[in-house]
This record gives structure tokens, C-alpha cells and sequence, in this order.
């Protein structure tokens, strides 16, 4: 039997996308034959929960096809180094409950951004695979990874995912998860107060993995891309793990100095595209059972044939749903599906750069030929910062269309969106403002 599980693996190389087979195929070994058929190990659950989810069924195709006989699989877990003989229950380690995982330094890791709890598809396969190989430490020549997908798309999901199965696995592990805004707020805190050996020692010699965010945020900051690159160097040459998040090829940060963007084009670059339409039916599935809500097929088919565009919007419309049925008391069904989706769909086909621009100047009082004008004046700036923002979270327009619409380059308008990104998080009355056009917006009150 193990020579037809041999010859069943030859099929599947040529049937698999080679990083597909060699990620979760070629280390599955033959164990023994049972009543129940054929038993297979793999290196760890994630890899059997993966195997038996994608590709347990055209396994027992192949092998009941080989061998003339029905044919069923099971997998078990080796453990590590490929030992699958069980340990002695004196040398288990039993698990901490409720251990709620964080990195040594930079935010919190988000409790359900794990890699049991992202749903993989066509479109994000090879980002996961490589994501859980680095994780795992399995691929040891290549320990940089670049993830470059629009907004929503799971990014952040995938790069916590890789702190948080380290730290699960390799508990003493120093694992900083920070955005890239961070790590210039704190290098500049860090010249003010006279502590840059420090912060350059925590970097460089206290970290083993570094999950960077939103890389593209630094573009123009010259002293931070300079320090970031020798800490990459640093990192590199001592062999940690990196990983890093953007919506832009690193060639395509504007204002990004070459010494960065080349250790950036290093890494494997990895891209994850919009979820096709069954992928986006078992995101809901995965989400309500999650939140133990309970949806009809149709419903669920409904929201992922409607909300198409990205991962955030297709929460957006299960969040929508399950919190109209519970204020209104009323069942989940088409009726109230169809109300939701309507406010959503309509924002994302009816909200343009004009809109905004329009409303944002009727807002503020100022006109058209105001807000794209070369005028420093604050009162002119800060809407035109605004509206820059709200075009990136409203419209799927790509950057140089946003900055040509106020005539800008994309730097600025990178710039700008970045600056009340900020705002945001320190100002109120920012976050009043933006508020109170966004709800404009989303009501079609424009």
C-alpha cells in the first residue's frame, strides 16, 4: 500500500500547484493500513486541518483510482522532527487555559487572527502557505515576507497569525507586531529623549520577529527608511523572521530611498487578491459560526454574490444583518438581507471622487476651484486632506487617480491620508468631522 500512496503523490505533483504540494503533499508519509483505510502523518494540525479541508477528497480519488478499491484517508499527527510515536504522559505539556498570546513589544495580537481562522481560497493560497511555512520554521533560506493586497483583503489577519502560532509554539520568542507609523513615533520620542542606543538595541538585538505594518506610510520620512534599513540588516544577517504589509509593490512607495526598497524587494511578495464567490460563502460561514449566528443558504449566498469587494465589506454585511434581525426582533431572511445590502451596495457604486469633492466643499463652505488649488491655507488644506480620505476609503480609485482629481501627485495624497489617519486617532473634532461625512455619504444624503 505505501507504494500506491508513492505513486498517488507523483499524481497529485502534476495535478497541484507546485508551493500547494510542497507546502501540504510532499510531507505527508505513509503510516499503516486500518479498517478504516489508509493513515497518513502530517507535521502539525494546521497541516492536517488544511490537507483534509482542501485536498482530502481528491487524495481518496487518486488512491481509490490507483488501487481499484474504495479508498478512505485519515491523518495523524507526527509531531515535530517527524516523530510519531506518542511522548510518555510525564513528558506532555499540558496547555495553559485561556492564554491569551501577545507579542514582547508594539500592540496586541487580535484573539481571531489565527491561521484556523482564516479562510483560504484561490485567492490568497500562496500567501498562506508562505505565511505558515515562516511561521512554522520551516523554510529557513527565505525568512522575509512581503504582503501586498488592497484594504480588507487579510493582510493584518495573515501577519498576527504568524505572531501568534510563534509565540503558541515558541513561547520565548520576541515577537514586536507594530505599524510602521509606530516605529517612527518611537524612533522620534526616542531622539527627543536622548535614547536612540536604546531603541536601536531593542530593534536590532532583542527581536526575533518583526511584523511590520503598512509600509507604504512611510514614504518621505528619510531618517526613519534609513534607520528601518540597517535594522533590516541587522535582522537579516542574524537570520529573524520578518514580515511586512503594504498596498504597494516596494518599488511603488513614492519618496522611498533605494537602500529600503531593496532589502523590501528581498522578501517573498506575496499577493492576495478579492475572494471569488465561493470562497466569499465560507467567509460567512467561518464568521457566523464564529459568532454563533445562524444563516440560511440563500442569505448567506446573497451576501457574497452582492458584497464582492473585499473581506471588511462582506463583515460589514453579516454585522448588518445579524444586529437588524436582533434591534428589530425579525428573522433572517431575504427581505432583511436585501434592506442591508442595499445601503451598502449603494455607497460602493454611487460614492465617486466628484461626490465627494462636492459635498466636502459644501461642507466647509469652499468651492471646487478652492480645494484643488495649490493654496496652503489651512482652511483649504485640511478639507482637501479629507476628501483625499474619504476617496481612499470610498472609491476602489487607485492613489495617482486620487491625486490627479485635486491636483496632486500621489505622494500628497498619500501624505494627506496618512495626516488625518493620524488625526483620527488624537483629534476629536477630526473624528467629528470625518464622521459626520461618512454618514452622508453612507445614507446617500450627498
Amino acid at each position: 500500500m505505501e507504494a500506491i500512496w508513492q505513486e498517488a503523490k507523483n499524481v497529485l505533483k502534476e495535478r497541484i500547484p507546485r508551493h500547494s504540494f510542497n507546502m501540504w503533499i510532499e510531507p505527508l508519509e505513509f503510516e499503516k493500513i486500518n479498517s478504516g483505510g489508509l493513515v497518513l502523518t502530517c507535521p502539525n494540525l494546521f497541516s492536517k486541518k488544511r490537507i483534509l479541508d482542501q485536498y482530502g477528497n481528491l487524495i481518496e480519488e487518486e488512491l481509490s483510482r490507483i488501487s481499484g478499491n474504495p479508498c478512505r484517508i485519515s491523518i495523524a499527527v507526527s509531531g515535530r522532527n517527524g516523530d510519531s510515536k506518542p511522548k510518555p504522559d510525564e513528558e506532555r505539556q499540558l496547555p495553559l487555559p485561556n492564554l491569551n498570546l501577545q507579542p514582547h513589544s508594539g500592540r496586541l495580537l487580535r484573539k481571531d487572527f489565527t491561521f484556523d481562522q482564516f479562510v483560504v481560497g484561490d485567492n490568497n493560497d500562496f500567501a498562506y502557505s508562505a505565511a505558515l511555512s515562516l511561521a512554522s520554521h520551516k523554510n529557513s533560506h527565505q525568512n522575509s515576507l512581503f504582503l501586498l493586497s488592497n484594504t480588507g483583503m487579510g493582510k493584518s489577519h495573515l501577519s498576527q497569525a504568524v505572531g501568534h502560532s510563534i509565540l503558541s509554539e515558541y513561547p520565548s520568542e520576541r515577537v514586536y507586531y507594530i505599524t510602521s507609523e509606530d516605529f517612527t513615533n518611537e524612533m522620534v520620542h526616542a531622539l527627543r529623549h536622548d535614547n536612540l542606543d536604546r531603541f536601536k538595541e531593542k530593534y536590532r538585538k532583542r527581536c526575533d520577529v518583526l511584523l511590520l505594518e503598512d509600509i507604504h506610510f512611510l514614504s518621505g520620512k528619510v531618517g526613519t527608511q534609513t534607520e528601518l534599513a540597517l535594522t533590516l540588516d541587522c535582522l537579516l544577517d542574524a537570520n529573524k523572521k520578518l514580515i511586512f504589509t503594504s498596498c504597494y509593490l516596494p518599488g511603488d512607495i513614492p519618496k522611498m530611498n533605494e537602500q529600503l526598497s531593496s532589502r523590501l524587494s528581498c522578501s517573498l511578495i506575496s499577493t492576495i487578491d478579492p475572494p471569488d464567490f465561493r470562497t466569499r460563502v465560507r467567509i460567512l460561514e467561518k464568521k457566523a459560526k464564529l459568532n454563533g449566528y445562524e444563516m440560511p443558504d440563500d442569505v448567506k449566498s446573497f451576501l457574497a454574490s452582492e458584497l464582492s469587494e473585499n473581506v471588511r465589506q462582506l463583515e460589514s454585511g453579516l454585522i448588518g444583518v445579524t444586529a437588524k434581525s436582533s434591534l428589530l426582533g425579525a428573522p433572517i431572511d431575504m427581505n432583511l438581507a436585501r434592506s442591508v445590502v442595499k445601503n451598502i451596495a449603494r455607497q460602493s457604486k454611487n460614492i465617486t471622487i466628484e461626490v465627494i469633492k462636492k459635498l466636502v466643499c459644501r461642507e466647509f463652505n469652499i468651492s471646487i476651484g478652492d480645494i484643488v488649488s495649490r493654496s496652503r491655507k489651512q482652511t483649504i488644506v485640511r478639507p482637501r486632506q479629507i476628501a483625499m480620505f474619504l476617496a481612499r476609503r470610498y472609491t476602489d480609485s487607485p492613489l495617482q487617480e486620487i491625486g490627479r482629481s485635486f491636483n496632486r501627485y500621489h505622494a500628497t495624497a498619500l501624505h494627506s491620508i496618512g495626516t488625518v489617519e493620524r488625526e483620527l486617532r488624537q483629534s476629536v473634532a477630526m473624528r467629528r468631522q470625518v464622521e459626520f461625512l461618512s454618514s452622508k455619504l453612507e445614507s446617500g444624503k450627498f
